[in-house]
């Protein structure tokens, strides 16, 4: 019997749509509070490339953790993070610009003109980079309306 309701509770939840529900602000893994996956997003414009944060600096922001590899890093955030976060939240630059939502990668990033992306994949930034201005043109006019 328990199987029998446990089932029908799973396919319950399986007919909700993604679109009955606002998602964060900030992109975050399933099982995860933390922005960017741990990595520190200061470091992609000071060291121009992916590091990871370290626990003994972070910060709560718009409800998400926040890690950074020094206190200096935490500092520039803390002073300016509209400068450092990712556009669209973290959330894949392409899919936002298509009008959805996929995760963002931060293996998978781009700096352009100074502000961070993310997409989902390598292939999916490749698709990304050959029309980036527009796609950041179609980004901008979606977002935040894709996670509503």
């Amino acid at each position: 019997m328990a199987f029998k309701y446990g089932l029908m509770f799973f396919a319950a939840i399986l007919s909700f749509s993604s679109q009955g529900f606002a998602e964060s602000e900030i992109y975050t893994s399933f099982f995860s509070s933390s922005a960017l996956g741990g990595y520190d997003t200061v470091a992609y414009f000071e060291k121009n490339k992916p590091v990871k944060g370290l626990d003994e600096y972070h910060l709560k922001y718009k409800g998400v953790n926040w890690y950074f590899s020094s206190q200096k890093n935490l500092e520039m955030f803390r002073a300016n993070p509209e400068k450092y976060a990712p556009q669209y939240g973290g959330y894949c630059a392409w899919a936002v610009a298509e009008g959805d939502t996929a995760k963002g990668d931060p293996l998978h990033w781009t700096i352009h003109q100074g502000k961070l992306y993310l997409n989902y994949d390598e292939t999916i930034k490749n698709k990304w980079l050959k029309y980036v201005d527009d796609f950041i043109t179609r980004g901008d006019a979606n977002w935040p309306k894709v996670i509503e």
